[in-house]
């Protein structure tokens, strides 16, 4: 693996992180979907960004067959799959052309998935699975690498879409940008004229080659076994082969942060894929992060989310005794944080990033305070800004 190789792969991610705000699950999920050859599911309202990040990783693999399309309740095999050939049918072969269409390409973003119809649906099922699609009978190995599907919802119950729902490995929630700052560069078009690495199918096709030789040790087996059974605890049973498939992810996670080795905090990544129902969503994540990250990260992450949330507060609730009250929650959290750190020395760098994240939060709140226009009077809104 050259160190260009890997480079080039960083390049990307921070390009693509910097044109997305507020994607970076989603841009290093689509990343790991090419490299481990797996599909990619992105759920979430129109105008997230769902197509936009799809179209922009199709102009990055230089060289590769794209095909887009927009499925509806009235969509024909003959739009995804290619037309008859009059030729062929005037021999009474039935065979469709299927150049430029869905058989002939390596990447695929299918829109809407799930208003996907009967008639497209099973042969759309053999192309994600088994990258088989029969012509005139005849099944014909085809060139596909990842289909990135998007949804504005999830398919219903009953509607015969499940096993469509679960071709796809990794599965994302979108929203629309949260951060104020985010949102306002975003209307900027700040990182839109960013400069966009690209690499050619080979370069990609040797990164996916390395991606199979990333080594996972037993500790990272024995961690998935210990999840699988806290799932099936909870009534959770993600199938033995979507465990299998999971581990070409884990695979592709560590090499796109440099490393031909599994670490057991990779496995974050797969409460993503672990799931099979929304209600499940928040359990498996729960179980997921308990085995996969330590007790430091864990407690971080903790402490990340209550500052959050207290400073949220302050933007709906914006008065001098609310100020008050969130400075003494956050000179809390400042404490928890000091005394993480003096147990965990080792991890100064991850607790002083966090530590000085919750005290710009502690002084905006404080100088807030000290300035009440800031604040504004009576429904006005609050100017706090979120530090990160």
């Amino acid at each position: 693996m050259t160190n260009t190789n890997f480079t080039k792969l960083e390049e990307i991610k921070k390009a693509l992180n910097a044109k997305f705000f507020e994607r970076e699950e989603e841009v290093e999920g689509i990343l790991v979907a090419l490299l481990s050859r797996q599909h990619m599911l992105m759920i979430g309202p129109a105008g997230t960004a769902k197509s936009a990040l799809s179209v922009e990783l199709a102009k990055i693999v230089q060289g590769t067959d794209y095909f887009q399309w927009l499925l509806t309740r009235f969509s024909t095999p003959e739009e995804v799959f290619g037309p008859l050939s009059l030729k062929d049918l005037e021999q009474g072969v039935y065979k469709r052309n299927t150049a430029t269409k869905m058989p002939e390409a390596n990447l695929v973003f299918l829109d809407e998935i799930f208003k996907a119809n009967s008639a497209i649906l099973n042969s759309l099922l053999t192309l994600i699975n088994e990258r088989l699609f029969y012509n005139n009978g005849t099944p014909i190995k085809v060139p596909l690498m990842s289909v990135i599907g998007a949804s504005n919802e999830y398919p219903e119950e009953g509607e015969g879409l499940e096993a469509l729902f679960d071709r796809f490995l990794l599965r994302f929630e979108l929203d629309y940008i949260a951060d104020e700052m985010n949102f306002v560069s975003m209307m900027k078009g700040t990182g839109q004229n960013q400069f966009m690495p690209s690499m050619t199918m080979d370069e990609l096709v040797q990164l996916q080659f390395f991606t199979d030789m990333v080594t996972i040790p037993d500790e990272v087996y024995e961690t998935l076994s210990k999840i699988r059974n806290e799932l099936r605890d909870e009534g959770i049973r993600p199938s033995d082969r979507r465990f299998k498939q999971s581990l070409s992810v884990l695979q592709a996670k560590a090499l796109i942060n440099q490393r031909q080795i599994v670490k057991v905090d990779d496995i974050v990544i797969l409460e993503n894929a672990l799931w099979e129902t929304v209600d499940q969503k928040d359990n498996v994540s729960l179980i997921v992060r308990s085995h996969s990250q330590d007790v430091v990260t864990r407690k971080l992450d903790t402490i990340q989310e209550e500052a959050s949330e207290i400073f949220s507060s302050m933007q709906t609730y914006a008065s001098t005794d609310a100020g008050m009250e969130a400075t003494q929650k956050l000179k809390s959290l400042v404490a928890d944080l000091n005394k993480l750190k003096k147990h965990n020395q080792s991890r100064d760098t991850d607790i002083d990033s966090l530590l000085n994240k919750v005290k710009a939060m502690q002084q905006e709140i404080l100088d807030s305070i000290l300035e009440p226009m800031d604040f504004g009077a009576g429904s006005e809104k609050s100017t706090v800004q979120m530090p990160f």
